[in-house]
């Protein structure tokens, strides 16, 4: 049995929540008719008594639906449907310029102190526009009683914070939004693909040495619906398709060793075939059979190459965190910018910008791409460097000192709180040199520093940062191929065994020179607000001087029997 709770608002009787006879053509319209009238009902009559009613309130309501399939060694391991729905309500006391907001994980416990019970952010899978009410009431109670208590406590603190006049409003006054876009098909040729995966996980079972692998196949849509009191009501779907091809290996010294293909297409049609599913899956296998006989290298400070997809690594988490607005403001962020705007922060060659409104770059589909954010504020365009100087921030609707609009940057997984974060984040140069001159610099600059090689870092799974005021400003990048340069000769050889380490404006100031050509990093951020798809588009740099440190060393056997799909093999004949 659940704990009583006591809601501030009664439940309206079921006769207040009638119809017209004929449902909406729309489905979806039936749900934001039903999610404007909950948001009216609450925003004119919630109010405890002898306290403060919400000034603003919001709702949202994601629609998943999804399909993963996984297979390995020629099977089938994974074949799942999924349908979910997902609540988030944002409710404000207070004003503009003071209110009740905390950060999540705060709003969190201070949201069940004291309380039995607290209200689920699932919805109804049903087009009940009844059962969505009544889900919404439920949290919009919850969130109403956590925002008064997060209002008094930090009108209390105020009184013992010395008043800054430069301190920016809690939230900002945005245009409402009036948007319902057309149904976004979502086909998937299930029995397709669960055949393609068997086919192209089956390619590593002659391969012992790759113990592990599989071929993941994704198809992923969410429709999402928002309604807020400022008038803003916004119906949008999205579809992001995707195909993972991962193995795992050891080498000799037991360092395990990954290698992988990701493939994003905002379309299935989109996804490669099979025949170039099975052409990466034998990609994969020839780059881990390389490196599980490639040396394993010391520590290394001097010069190097990022291609393209580490570059872009480089920028998202030496740069891009940095420049998300709430960080600016945050004693426990370690606000690396703060301050520094109108001012160099990077070589003078360089420019980076945000764009979300951007579907596709050198007709490669990037993953950051749509048409409002979670805050209900239209997606934009933001120059965040132009030519090293800094510009501006990637903003949700939690204002900076000097920068209080909201750039359409609010974003966040499920129902958890928006923040300020990247979508596509684009690198650009002045200062570009083909491939050729780019190694020839490098071998360049290695010689001037007295180092017997410089290094290529031609692939990189992801990377990680600390933006925290209590740890290093630090990031890391984990490189998967990378190539060593003798200076003498200019051969390049296979290494093993390092990843990127470095602080922020060292690293980024290093860069001396950038390629010609730009290339696209899809993937997923995870941060404060879950995680997103992001996509970083950047041409291959040359850093004059950076870090790598050893990996952590693995001492493990590899399996001891060689795996029964290779031991039925017939042996080959001399």
């Amino acid at each position: 049995m659940r704990p009583p709770f006591s809601p501030v608002l009664p439940l309206l009787a079921a006769s207040a929540f009638l119809f017209a006879a004929a449902p909406p053509a729309d489905p979806r319209q039936g749900l934001l008719d039903a999610m404007a009238s909950e948001l009216a009902r609450n925003h004119q009559q919630l109010q405890l008594k002898g306290h403060e009613p919400p000034y603003f309130m919001s709702y949202q309501l994601k629609d998943y639906d999804q399909f993963h399939i996984t297979a390995r060694y020629g099977a089938i391991f994974t074949d799942a449907v999924s349908r979910d729905r997902r609540l988030a309500v944002d409710v404000r006391v207070g004003s503009y310029e003071f209110d009740s907001s905390v950060p999540e994980e705060m709003d969190f416990l201070i949201s069940t102190k004291g309380t039995s019970y607290y209200a689920r952010t699932d919805g109804p899978l049903d087009d009940s526009p009844m059962a969505l009410r009544t889900a919404l009431w439920l949290l919009t109670d919850e969130k109403y009683k956590s925002a008064l208590t997060q209002f008094l406590k930090k009108k209390g603190e105020d009184v013992y914070t010395v008043e800054d006049p430069k301190r920016p409003p809690s939230f900002s006054k945005e245009k409402p939004n009036t948007y319902v876009q057309e149904p976004v098909a979502f086909p998937f040729d299930r029995e397709h693909w669960r055949q393609v995966a068997r086919n192209v996980s089956a390619r590593f079972n002659s391969h012992p040495e790759l113990f592990d692998s599989d071929v993941h196949v994704t198809a992923d849509k969410v429709k999402r619906l928002f309604v807020s009191t400022e008038g803003s009501r916004i119906v949008t779907e999205e579809t992001l398709y995707g195909v993972h091809v991962t193995a795992v290996t050891r080498a000799d010294d037991g360092q395990l060793l990954d290698d992988s293909r990701d493939y994003y297409s905002p379309t299935e049609a989109g996804l490669p075939d099979e025949a170039k599913l099975a052409e990466y899956a034998d990609k994969v296998i020839t780059e881990l059979l390389a490196l599980r006989k490639a040396p394993a290298i010391d520590p290394y400070t001097g010069p190097a190459i990022l291609a393209p997809e580490a570059a872009g690594v480089l920028f998202h988490e030496a740069v891009g965190h940095r420049l998300e607005g709430h960080r600016q403001d945050d004693d426990r962020e370690g606000k690396t910018f703060r301050g520094q705007e109108g001012k160099q922060v990077l070589p003078g060659f360089l420019s980076i910008y945000d764009d979300p409104s951007v579907r596709a770059m050198m007709g490669e589909p990037v993953n950051g791409y749509y048409l409002f954010d979670e805050e209900g504020v239209k997606a934009q365009r933001v120059a965040l460097v132009e030519k090293g100087v800094l510009k501006n921030y990637l903003l949700s609707r939690q204002p900076v000192e000097g920068f209080l609009q909201s750039n359409g940057h609010g974003r966040s997984q499920s129902s958890q709180k928006p923040v300020a974060r990247m979508a596509n984040l684009i690198v650009e140069s002045s200062k570009q040199v083909s491939d050729e001159e780019l190694k020839r610099q490098l071998i360049a600059e290695a010689k001037r520093q007295g180092k017997p090689y410089g290094l290529i870092i031609r692939d990189i799974t992801g990377g990680n940062t600390n933006t925290a005021s209590f740890g290093y400003q630090a990031f890391k990048g984990v490189p998967r191929m990378v190539y060593r340069v003798d200076v003498r000769d200019g051969k390049e050889s296979l290494v093993r065994g390092v990843e990127i380490v470095g602080t922020p404006l060292s690293a980024i100031n290093r860069v001396v020179v950038s390629g010609q050509k730009q290339g696209v990093f899809n993937g997923f951020c995870g941060a404060e607000s879950g995680m997103v798809p992001v996509s970083t588009v950047a041409p291959a740099v040359l850093l004059q001087e950076i870090e790598l440190q050893r990996t952590m060393e693995g001492k493990d056997r590899p399996p001891i029997l060689t795996s029964p799909a290779a031991s039925s093999q017939p042996e080959a004949k001399n």
